[in-house]
């Protein structure tokens, strides 16, 4: 069947609290809010059942893992089918006895899970110990064909590379969601803050001009601190990209919010037939992209 020119996605941006039920509570509410004002595909920031846990490293935080499906995926995919929309949820999974990942799901309006995908790149710095917890993804760079339009989810340190985005964009998605969690350190925000947010904004706009390919980034907001006494300030800016890098959204107030706006298949169509980069992309010879490093001059 066709489908229609237009699909409307919502972005719910929130500070978390320490009690999962009441993250879990708040971001419900956010779908509901979403969804009263159009919203079709629905995506959540990274982690949001919980404050960011990966700033220290704590065996019994594995604790909060679940398996998929659990009872998180279950209350997403009620309200799912409740609202008949599509729901993108960040969860901390256990797949197995000391086997973790960072992954989302997909959950269709009728309520069934369509697919999932794990974060492929996984950081490992000072208030980001991600590789403590989180094995790197194994499915792959995917699409998922949803009632209103095909997505790609790529999670947070995914963003920063350019072959992840592209290799979604190749699967056949029409927009890439990024659920993220990324924040100042207390110490570096007067000196590399503007910078960081610049930098991080910039990448985004490159992967939507690339591959002309909407891109919507949801990232959580306010100060969360640790038990070491250290503390990131999450830096909100959740925001929706057309397919030129222009803002059809751009928080910039460190607000709860429910963000809607509407996405036009014909303007994928348009700008790759004036900006035709698929067409010419020289694949015989990027063979040198799947190594680590090129260089004659080193072993």
């Amino acid at each position: 069947m066709q489908k229609d020119d237009l699909f409307n996605i919502g972005l719910i941006q929130m500070a978390c609290q320490q009690d999962p039920n009441r993250n879990l509570e708040k971001a419900l509410a956010g779908i509901d809010e979403a969804v009263s004002k159009g919203a079709q595909i629905i995506c959540l920031q990274e982690l949001f059942l919980t404050p960011y846990f990966c700033q220290i490293q704590d065996p019994s935080l594995f604790e909060l893992a679940e398996p998929i499906p659990g009872p998180t995926t279950d209350a997403l995919a009620s309200c799912a089918k409740k609202n008949r929309c599509v729901i993108i949820g960040s969860i901390f999974e256990k797949r197995a006895p000391g086997l973790y990942h960072n992954t989302a799901v997909v959950i269709g309006p009728d309520g069934n899970i369509i697919g999932i995908y794990r974060k492929m790149h996984i950081p490992d710095d000072p208030l980001f110990y991600e590789k403590y917890y989180f094995t790197p993804g194994d499915l792959g760079f995917k699409s998922f064909k949803t009632p209103f339009a095909e997505v790609g989810v790529l999670i947070c340190w995914d963003q920063w590379y350019p072959e992840a985005a592209r290799l979604t964009a190749l699967e056949g998605a029409e927009i890439i969601f990024y659920p993220t969690a990324i924040g100042w350190h207390s110490h570096e925000k007067e000196i590399y803050g503007k910078a960081q947010t610049e930098a991080w904004l910039t990448m985004h706009r490159s992967h939507s001009i690339a591959n002309g390919i909407y891109v919507a980034a949801v990232n959580r907001i306010g100060q969360e601190k640790n038990s070491a006494g250290g503390s990131l300030e999450f830096w909100g800016n959740s925001h929706v990209l057309n397919t030129y890098g222009g803002y059809l959204h751009h928080s910039k107030e460190q607000k709860d919010e429910a963000i809607v706006t509407s996405c036009s298949r014909k303007m994928i169509e348009e700008t790759r037939r004036n900006w035709p980069f698929f067409r010419d992309r020289r694949v015989d010879f990027y063979k040198g992209i799947s190594n680590r490093w090129n260089s004659k001059t080193s072993l």
